[in-house]
């Protein structure tokens, strides 16, 4: 059973967690992100449209989140994959001092590009909640952009991930 509002791996289900069991919850756990000194601060994000709806793999909805993306600088977005019905993106605060709780620059961009919307018949475009994780080694995000920048190969989209156009990076995230 699908909920409207399930994760990106279904109906509260994420293989990496809980010994590949479902998740009891209902809706993702949002940690405060956790500043180690000396150690950059990198969160991946996933965001899916409200019922799955395959309408951001375009060029106009790759545009209207570059355009929020660049608005919403509190956080900085590093390499992003759109898919047809969800984004993967890796971001980091802009500056630590005067950081912007994650959820609330999720929330400002995709009210944003909710806002500007080229098919309003679509909306509403998003899913309320976003799944999200704090990297912990430089290995870590490597290894989940190697696995993120497959996924147009993996639905039969491309048949090399280069050929997806609705992926790229803003900054330079460096670990």
């Amino acid at each position: 059973m699908q909920g409207s509002d399930a994760g990106p791996y279904g109906d509260l289900f994420d293989p990496g967690r809980h010994g590949g069991r479902p998740s009891t919850r209902k809706h993702p756990v949002h940690q405060p992100v956790y500043e180690r000194f000396n150690t950059p601060v990198i969160v991946f994000v996933t965001v899916c449209t409200k019922g799955r709806k395959p309408i951001l793999a375009n060029a106009a909805a790759h545009e209207a989140l570059l355009a929020a993306w660049h608005l919403a600088d509190s956080w900085l977005v590093g390499r992003y994959v759109v898919m047809p019905d969800h984004v993967h993106l890796f971001c980091a605060p802009g500056e630590i001092v005067a950081m912007r709780p994650l959820l609330q620059w999720v929330s400002y961009w995709k009210s944003q590009v909710a806002r500007n919307w080229f098919t309003p018949e679509e909306a509403p475009i998003w899913q309320r909640h976003f799944w999200d994780t704090q990297l912990r080694r430089g290995e870590n995000y490597s290894e989940k952009w190697d696995y993120v920048v497959q996924n147009p190969v993996r639905a039969g989209l491309v048949a090399r991930a280069a050929d997806w156009p609705y992926a790229g990076a803003l900054h330079e995230l460096r670990w």
